[in-house]
């Protein structure tokens, strides 16, 4: 089989030269774009279902409302800075080579309509989980009910609490999927055969976003979560939702900013920018079919999605809140899996001969049925997504062994539950990485001798995955949901006794569900990515075509043997890690930010704790705000303009290297960093529940010290390396062409490469040594405070 790492061939025919749109397949697309929109009159169904609920007490409204209010200002601010960045990017689009200014103009544009696209589904999961969450706490607070209230049955009160959460995410589900599809279906009506290019702008605007919405949600959420632990519980001995600390309603607010914001944002630049790549290699590998083929599967996928969310209804005979969730997962992906067989075998033709559009010798002579790849490679997507769901499951679930090792490890102190923490991510990253590894491998030997067949397949597969995403992001934000509604319970003081272990619960399960769709987000990623290698293969054949160049040229090679494709490999696993460890530096400046806040306020105004002095929220809300906006730039600096300095300094060669660098780096790293934050976050749950010791145990006070090191992890850098992948992969997609431009042919310059390639590196180590030289911004504790508050400490032993 031919391999990536071969010398490129400049006189092969292009394969992408010509499909086009035909009347039968435009009416399919036609009815696929009314699909999408089908999806969001769902998603206004759900909405009604969800603010039909009550509100529960005066008091929970309040605590919500003040919680509404920091989300919308925060995400507010942070729009209207991106908005700044998208226009410019906007505009550095039209430099890039195009075939024509119709693609150079749709690519600018749909850059915006992604862009916006991503900010409205992030935006709209967050208004509605605001909303929400006082409703969850409310339906939960029927079962323990004020005085002359009647109780209710206790299961009942669970599954009404968490069908409510669930339909809330169910919401964020339909708009993902809808929106996603809606644009992929435009861009290819109005485009044809010229989609897959305008395409790479559409997804270029979703991931970006993407990527600062979960870098700047995912910092602000997690530094007032940090810091509302370690000083709240540790220090003062308070629970975890104390309406004493100042920080409770940061973190309140941080979780919708950042898990249901920016998310749902994610999962959203998942689907879109695996629709892209789907698109263009449908285009080569299956010519006309090509261009409507890709988009039938996740059109199944938006119609088996809404019976997953309806089919989330919790039965008596449930064990736990994930069973009903599992068995939503598994009816949806059953069908989609039977639908998908159906349309392929009604759609596709029996031999590759019969394909219309395409030119590639190797795929219409190519032995096999073309209905038979489809379905295997839509079915290593559907199976591997529940594969990596019960992985997960297991190294995060609170009844599975890991998650009772860690708790079982704070009986003997912090450093123990920190070092069992990290060993179940890094074990767990390595079965996950397999199961994906292989899926890409089997859906790769699909294609047989054909090299983009072969890639096509993984890109089938990675829309097989998308068939399930409805749910996978229903099951997302059901968990921030359902954290929010402990947190409102708890501060109102309104939920105690079973209503208050109703909520504890569905917690539980919410910290399984995120880290589950974490593992499934970074899987698009790399099905995605896996498959951009072909439009990349092709894009720098094509350049290379154009200018003459001899395929012997060195920098036209892929092959790892050569050193400077051996560098570009080491940087992109390189820059991984400095990604990572920004971003963790980012959340530590801010938490000690945080931490100096609240005890500032403890100190200077001790009637908070006996209740006769309010708490500044305010104070902490604005400095996790100011933080996260001011740490945005870097990690985006970072992801755009490392591949341009590879790309023009080591070359082409060295650029696809990079690429292979940071999505194996990647995948290892996001997997580890999600799935230790899950377990450490469950882990405290089960000593908080009773197990050893309890609340007020030095052990809780040990796995609380493990969750505050879990959450920059699972919340902030874990998540973000999604995006930052799929950034970096359509970044080198779109420069290919200048870079075999300027590298080969009458238009060589050394001199413009060497300006492009300095002018980047230089920004991105100015934008790393401003984020380096960045301190805590608060001012110094007063002489002596360290020592007496040190002394005021209560023992580990009475925290709660």
């Amino acid at each position: 089989m031919t391999g990536l790492f071969t010398p490129i061939a400049p006189d092969r025919t292009s394969d992408l030269a010509a499909a086009v749109l035909t009347d039968d397949n435009r009416l399919i697309v036609i009815v696929i774009a009314a699909v999408a929109l089908a999806a969001l009159v769902v998603a206004q169904i759900l909405v009604r279902q969800v603010l039909a609920a009550d509100e529960g007490t005066d008091n929970m409204k309040k605590i919500a409302a003040a919680v509404q209010e920091g989300a919308n200002a925060y995400l507010g601010r942070q729009l209207r800075t991106l908005g700044v960045f998208a226009v410019v990017v906007f505009f550095l689009l039209f430099l890039l080579p195009a075939d024509t200014w119709s693609q150079r103009a749709g690519r600018s544009a749909f850059f915006l309509v992604g862009a916006l696209f991503s900010a409205a589904t992030g935006y709209i999961g967050m208004r509605l989980a605001v909303r929400a969450n006082v409703r969850v706490a409310a339906a939960a607070r029927e079962a323990t009910p004020a005085e002359g209230e009647p109780a209710k049955d206790l299961i009942e009160v669970s599954h009404k609490a968490m069908k409510i959460a669930f339909r809330t995410g169910g919401v964020v589900g339909m708009f993902t999927v809808g929106l996603g599809l809606l644009g992929a279906s435009c861009v290819v009506l109005v485009y044809a055969a010229d989609a897959p290019k305008v395409l790479e702008g559409f997804g270029l605007g979703a991931a970006l976003i993407a990527m600062f919405m979960r870098v700047g949600g995912g910092i602000f959420t997690k530094a007032a979560d940090v810091g509302a632990d370690l000083v709240g519980k540790v220090e003062q001995g308070i629970p975890e939702d104390d309406p004493r600390n100042a920080a409770t309603i940061a973190d309140n607010v941080g979780d919708n900013v950042g898990d249901c914001a920016g998310m749902a944002a994610d999962l959203f630049e998942s689907y879109a920018v695996t629709l892209v790549a789907a698109l263009i290699l449908g285009k080569a590998a299956f010519g006309d079919l090509g261009l409507a083929f890709p988009l039938i599967v996740p059109a199944i996928g938006v119609i088996t999605a809404m019976i997953g969310i309806f089919a989330v209804s919790p039965r008596r005979s449930d064990r736990s809140g994930m069973t009903a969730i599992n068995r939503g997962f598994f009816i949806s992906a059953v069908i989609s899996l039977v639908l998908v067989a159906i349309a392929v075998y009604a759609y596709l033709p029996a031999t590759y001969k019969e394909l219309v559009g395409v030119e590639n010798a190797a795929i219409l002579n190519h032995s096999g049925d073309p209905r038979v790849l489809a379905v295997v490679a839509v079915a290593i997507g559907i199976v591997l997504a529940a594969l990596i769901q019960q992985l997960t499951g297991y190294f995060t679930e609170t009844n599975r062994r890991p998650v009772r090792d860690i708790g079982k490890s704070s009986l003997t102190g912090a450093a123990t539950v920190v070092l069992a923490g990290i060993s179940v991510g890094l074990e767990s990253a390595v079965y996950t990485a397999l199961l994906i590894g292989l899926g890409v491998y089997g859906a790769f030997l699909l294609g047989g001798t054909s090299i983009m067949l072969a890639l096509f397949a993984v890109a089938l597969a990675g829309t097989g995955l998308l068939t399930t995403v409805g749910v996978i992001v229903a099951m997302d934000t059901f968990g921030p949901v359902s954290d929010n509604a402990q947190g409102i319970a708890e501060m109102s003081g309104d939920v105690e006794g079973a209503g208050a272990q109703v909520l504890t619960d569905l917690d539980a399960v919410g910290n399984t569900t995120k880290a589950i769709t974490k593992g499934i987000a970074i899987a698009t990623a790399v099905l995605a990515a896996a498959a951009l290698f072909g439009s990349y293969n092709d894009a720098i054949a094509t350049a290379v075509r154009e200018v003459g160049a001899k395929a012997g040229e060195m920098n036209l090679s892929l092959d790892i043997a050569q050193p400077n494709n051996l560098v570009g490999l080491i940087l992109g696993a390189a820059v991984v890690f400095l990604f990572s460890g920004l971003a963790i530096n980012a959340v530590s400046r801010s938490a000690g930010a945080v931490v100096y806040e609240v005890r500032r306020q403890f100190r200077e105004h001790p009637g908070i704790m006996d209740y006769s002095e309010k708490p500044e929220y305010g104070r902490v809300v604005d400095i996790c705000t100011k933080d996260a906006l001011r740490e945005l730039a870097t990690p985006g600096l970072l992801a755009v303009l490392t591949p341009i300095a590879v790309g023009f300094s080591l070359g082409v060669g060295a650029l696809g290297s990079f690429l292979a660098g940071a999505i194996g780096t990647g995948t290892l790293m996001a997997v580890f960093l999600a799935n230790s934050g899950g377990a450490w976050d469950n882990a405290k749950k089960l000593v908080e529940d009773g197990h050893h010791g309890g609340k007020g145990s030095e052990a809780h006070a040990a796995v609380v010290i493990g969750d505050t090191v879990g959450d920059p992890f699972k919340d902030t850098a874990g998540p973000a390396i999604n995006p930052l992948l799929k950034v970096m992969n359509l970044v080198a997609l779109l420069i290919a062409p200048a870079v075999v431009q300027f590298s080969y042919g009458p238009d060589t310059s050394a001199t413009v490469r060497a300006i492009v390639a300095v002018l980047a590196i230089g920004v991105i180590i100015g934008a790393v040594y401003v984020s380096k030289r960045r301190g805590i911004a608060v001012g110094e504790e007063p002489e002596g405070a360290a020592a007496e508050r040190v002394g005021q400490s209560p023992d580990p032993a009475t925290v709660s």
